[in-house]
């Protein structure tokens, strides 16, 4: 069975709202390696409407920009949304009804891992079905004021560390798997 692994960048105080105002900075060739490296382990995307409609923006304008911009755009997203409606742009295709038994019809179509770039309200539903295989967040040494909190409204839910990784710059991955409840 496929895995889902869920992916984002949080600010060392929890902050992972608007990345692209404090992440640049800290881009360098270990991380945009290791970027490439889980995008091109994965074969699908999912995602919930407000990643959609800001990665749709900001990746269909980078076609032919380089081998990374040319994979987020060729790889097939699926989005959950309530509000959307299709056709959808972008290589997409709408979730509809229940969103966890699509995400489990997903996980049982052979292929790669399936990756999720944010930890939204898709992500909170998601968990307590036992849907999300990992999370890997990228630690970034920096703290936000404010802005959307990771994990801001979720039930408590244990971690088992899985692997972690320091990156030169301070930026650190690290790996979860969600527990069970017990």
């Amino acid at each position: 069975m496929r895995k889902i692994i869920v992916s984002t960048m949080v600010s060392l105080n929890g902050v992972m709202e608007s990345p692209q105002n404090w992440s640049f900075d800290y881009m360098n060739d270990e991380i945009m390696k290791y970027a490439f490296d889980q995008l091109f382990a994965t074969d699908a995307l999912i995602m919930g409407r407000l990643t959609f409609e800001g990665f749709a923006e900001a990746w269909s304008s980078r076609a032919g920009a380089d081998a990374f911009a040319d994979r987020m755009n060729a790889l097939p997203k699926f989005v959950a949304s309530r509000t959307l409606k299709e056709p959808l742009t972008w290589n997409s295709t709408l979730l509809k009804g229940d969103i966890p038994k699509a995400i489990t019809e997903l996980k049982q179509q052979s292929g790669q891992d399936i990756l999720q770039f944010g930890a939204g309200e898709l992500t909170r539903t998601l968990i307590p079905h036992g849907l999300i295989d990992e999370i890997r967040l990228l630690v970034f040494p920096v703290a936000i004021g404010g802005g959307g909190h990771i994990f801001e409204t979720i039930e408590k839910t244990s971690m088992k560390l899985l692997d972690t990784k320091i990156f030169s710059n301070g930026v650190m991955a690290v790996h979860y798997q969600p527990k069970p409840s017990e």
